[in-house]
């Protein structure tokens, strides 16, 4: 007579995602509770203090002249500490980094990844459990800062943000997400390819390193190869988007700042608009910023496709 409980085996004869919520739930409770997370909320929470009363200091005597004051305390700075979005763009990475580095290599040194597997949870749930767990935790933790800067700009400002400003700022959360989603999955790359957390973790800062401080340089070498002036100025701007910190900086210029009204050379009709002063409405804003925000999804998916192969083709023995 056959046994009225199943085999671990034969649970795991169904779809290749049983047991995902269970990684999921377990590596995020990991995640919230670890001592690099509350490191991670400590600086952010103490670098957004700091970013916001400079700015509202600024920008304080414009409150009433000026439509767009919420969005102003994202980008202003006053010396000697940068702005907001500047703290942002630097610890984004720096947090994403620590949550991924050792997500696939830790479980091969501690030996539990063949214990794990021997569960009825196959690999596809086993990493995107990984990363559905550390990208909700970034989630959660972009949204409470978000939150913040808002609640906080209100409270010492006391002016409402409009409509305008709220999608605005909730388009430069996602785009802030997706971006933080790249350096995630660079990590979880890394650290599928290396067995060592600590050569995964100096990789992805490589990577980081490179992107943030000598691409640019490398653009100026490609656009000086075209003897063609406009040749050259595509060449460099098609070849510094190659870079996420270059799509995540045009992103936040588009959304963050109305009166922008190109990423690239200006036409002559957008040079009338910007001569005008008029802002550009928020719909056409999006629609700007729509190829930075679907490149930056779609490095997402790349990246993590790749780590996806090399896990799936990876020997795991007990």
């Amino acid at each position: 007579m056959k046994p009225a409980t199943k085999t671990a085996r034969e649970q795991k004869e169904g779809s290749p995602f049983t047991g995902l919520w269970t990684v999921t739930v377990k590596e995020m409770a990991d995640h919230m509770s670890s001592i690099r997370i509350r490191l991670l909320l400590a600086l952010i929470a103490l670098a957004t203090v700091g970013a916001i009363y400079s700015a509202v200091q600024q920008i304080r005597n414009a409150v009433g002249e000026d439509p767009f004051v919420l969005l102003h305390v994202f980008t202003v700075s006053k010396n000697p500490l940068p702005s907001f979005v500047a703290f942002l763009s630097f610890l984004i990475p720096l947090g994403a980094i620590a949550l991924g580095f050792d997500a696939i290599n830790s479980e091969y040194n501690r030996r539990t990844l063949s214990r794990v597997l021997a569960q009825p949870i196959y690999r596809d749930a086993f990493l995107t459990g990984k990363f559905l767990a550390a990208f909700l935790t970034l989630m959660l933790t972009l949204a409470i800062l978000w939150l913040l800067v808002i609640g906080l700009a209100l409270l010492v400002l006391g002016v409402p943000p409009s409509a305008e400003e709220i999608g605005r700022s909730s388009m430069f959360f996602v785009a802030a997400l997706f971006y933080a989603g790249i350096w995630l999955t660079v990590a979880m790359l890394f650290s599928a390819v290396f067995r060592q957390p600590s050569t995964s973790a100096l990789a992805s800062l490589g990577v980081w390193l490179l992107f943030a401080i000598f691409w640019n340089m490398l653009a100026g070498l490609v656009g000086q190869i075209p003897s063609n002036r406009m040749a050259s100025i595509m060449s460099q701007i098609w070849f510094s988007r190659i870079s996420p910190n270059t799509l995540f900086a045009e992103a936040m210029i588009a959304l963050l700042d109305p009166t922008t009204r190109a990423l690239g050379p200006i036409l002559y009709s957008q040079l009338e608009g910007a001569l005008m002063g008029s802002p550009l409405p928020f719909g056409q804003s999006v629609l700007l910023v729509w190829p930075q925000l679907t490149a930056l999804i779609a490095e997402v998916i790349l990246l993590f496709t790749a780590t996806y192969v090399i896990f799936q083709r990876q020997e795991i023995r007990a």
